[in-house]
């Protein structure tokens, strides 16, 4: 079956087998295990920063900051952390735009 050469370059046929994964681009198992390690670091990191706030209580006043919103009536209780978010948002905007540059 002829393809045309435009066809050919839109088609990417896989070919795995054994110890070798590739397609027309090059190989995937680098990219794969690459992907794999970085998900497990940052799963790990996850899980230290979890227990650690865990162990220690939190972030300290991070929450509980004027402007959020806490209602208690009778039985139910409603919270909405709207200056903690809006915190972390800044925070986390900074972040990017500094790793950015």
């Amino acid at each position: 079956m002829d393809l045309s050469p435009s066809l050919q370059s839109a088609v990417s046929i896989s070919i795995c087998g054994g110890s070798d994964c590739t397609n027309a681009r090059g190989s995937y198992r680098g990219v794969v295990q690459d992907l794999g390690k970085v998900l497990f670091i940052l799963g790990c990191v996850l899980v230290v920063a979890g227990a650690i706030l865990w162990k220690t209580g939190g972030l300290g006043g991070l929450g509980q900051l004027p402007g959020d919103i806490f209602v208690r009536k009778g039985n139910s209780t409603f919270y909405f952390p709207v200056v903690t978010c809006i915190i972390i948002s800044v925070v986390l905007s900074l972040l990017s735009w500094f790793f950015r540059r």
